[in-house]
């Protein structure tokens, strides 16, 4: 088995998107936009990571079911390879986004198959010839799969992956509890940390984003800290350096679902090569902007993509 780049490990599951055209009320009914897509943090983050040109590797456990076979064939068609570990005990999960009318999204996630992830599951020979281990924290607030992905951490860093941390949600680290979460991720030693600024909030407890930055950077040092602030575009604080900002494109919120996983996809698969921040930044807020102005997280590529990627390679050749 070859060597694979970046490995995801974690969640696949689908996505459904519900858009209401008025308010829904308690045993009413309206119209609205409904659609069915492919999604899961984890599987999303390595869709994009594929497609802005990184080797990518999917690992988690799915459903021996039609919904989940289709969406392994799905990951496959992106050029990710997939590593599924099946199961008869529960099916792929599904998860409901509700959408409202300025793009953002409130998200309930059903405990499908890759929540019953455990050590014994893991392919090793992946996790040692991987470079780059990507977790969310989808995976930490619940065991399992907590206790797996902890081991798949130990068992990169031991062969000498780097890592990256997605916390996930800032809802379900309230309820985790935030001491709590924290020595989760203290235990976790990633190179990189991908939080939102509401998740970075909450693991802080501090409101501005410099204030954030600086909190997560004194309690992680030698953590890479890319800070993902919507329309304030992105905050990146690598060791011993000034923090970069790079603003945010001027695309009209659609549905801000699987935006971050593509942010993030994007980001580490440049950073990862170059090492360039600014670059990293740009070629991320440009796909994360991409994402926001359509409805799902893995919307089939159009010209307007292939423009801002060629243009990004034009800028950086």
């Amino acid at each position: 088995m070859g060597t694979s780049s970046l490995v995801s490990l974690g969640d696949l599951a689908w996505d459904v998107l519900a858009k209401p055209d008025t308010p829904l009320l308690s045993g009413g009914d309206t119209t609205g936009m409904l659609e069915l897509s492919g999604g899961g943090s984890a599987a999303n983050l390595a869709v994009w990571a594929a497609r802005t040109g990184m080797p990518t590797t999917f690992v988690g456990k799915v459903g021996r079911d039609p919904f989940g076979e289709f969406a392994v064939r799905d990951l496959e068609a992106e050029q990710v390879t997939v590593h599924p570990i099946w199961t008869l005990e529960r099916r792929t999960g599904v998860v409901l986004a509700l959408i409202d009318r300025s793009g953002q999204r409130s998200m309930l996630s059903g405990q499908g198959a890759d929540f019953l992830l455990e050590p014994s599951d893991l392919p090793l020979e992946v996790l040692h010839r991987c470079q780059h281990l990507h977790l969310t924290a989808w995976s930490l607030f619940s065991n399992p799969p907590r206790e797996a992905v902890l081991e798949a951490a130990k068992q990169a860093k031991s062969a000498g992956a780097t890592l990256s941390l997605d916390p996930g949600s800032f809802q379900m680290i309230m309820q985790t509890g935030r001491n709590t979460f924290l020595s989760l991720m203290d235990s976790l030693q990633f190179d990189y940390l991908l939080p939102n600024r509401d998740e970075a909030r909450a693991l802080s407890g501090e409101s501005e984003p410099q204030a954030m930055l600086s909190w997560l950077h004194d309690r992680y040092p030698r953590a890479v800290i890319v800070l993902k602030l919507d329309e304030d575009g992105v905050l990146v604080g690598e060791p011993n350096r000034e923090p970069l900002h790079v603003a945010a494109t001027d695309d009209r919120p659609v549905d801000a679902t699987g935006a971050g996983d593509a942010f993030g996809g994007a980001f580490l698969s440049s950073y990862l090569r170059y090492h360039d921040p600014r670059r990293a930044a740009k070629l991320a807020v440009s796909v994360a902007g991409w994402v926001i102005g359509r409805y799902g997280a893995r919307v089939a590529g159009d010209w307007d993509l292939e423009q801002r990627l060629n243009q990004h390679h034009q800028e950086y050749p």
